[in-house]
């Protein structure tokens, strides 16, 4: 019998240096392989346009659904501490990374809506109704997800999607 864990979380991935991707891979990876925290279903990765700072490589972009025994700021430090393992340094702010994770939304295993501003983490993410990179992919896996009045979908629709582009079809992706 699987156990249900008591927080379910949407994050956001993504970089633009070195191998993204396997970046991303080896983050999802490293969580679900954690006692603690499990990987419940990730979008496949899109190659999208830099935002913010345009003057840098496109990114690759996914997300992905957990559920978690950790508290949103127990998951932050854990999502900072994969960032940190695979060689994330923050020279300036939106720009080139080789990962970043960001807790996009959270909820308890009723379905409640957790909201946080603390200075490390403000649930739900401030901008993720601006960034058509976070919309396409988490409206993939959470298309019903209620975020600061709407749904994905409904944000998504709204969202200019000008280069946004699937780079690998396969959800199954992170686990190669």
């Amino acid at each position: 019998m699987v156990r249900e864990l008591p927080f379910v979380a949407w994050l956001g991935l993504g970089g633009n240096l070195d191998d993204p991707v396997e970046s991303m891979a080896h983050a999802l990876r490293t969580l679900d392989a954690r006692e603690d925290t499990r990987v419940i279903s990730v979008s496949p990765v899109y190659r999208t346009p830099p935002w913010g700072k345009t003057d840098q490589a496109w990114f690759h972009n996914a997300c992905a659904q957990i559920e978690t025994l950790l508290e949103p700021l127990a998951l932050i430090a854990t999502c900072l501490e994969i960032e940190r393992t695979l060689k994330r340094v923050r020279l300036e702010r939106w720009g080139p990374r080789i990962i970043d994770i960001d807790i996009l939304a959270m909820q308890d295993n009723a379905g409640r809506a957790i909201h946080l501003n603390e200075a490390s983490l403000i649930l739900p993410h401030p901008r993720i109704h601006e960034r058509a990179f976070v919309l396409v992919p988490l409206n993939d896996i959470a298309p019903d997800l209620h975020i600061c009045g709407k749904t994905v979908s409904e944000w998504e629709a709204d969202c200019e999607h000008a280069g946004i582009e699937k780079a690998h079809m396969d959800a199954g992706w992170w686990r190669k």
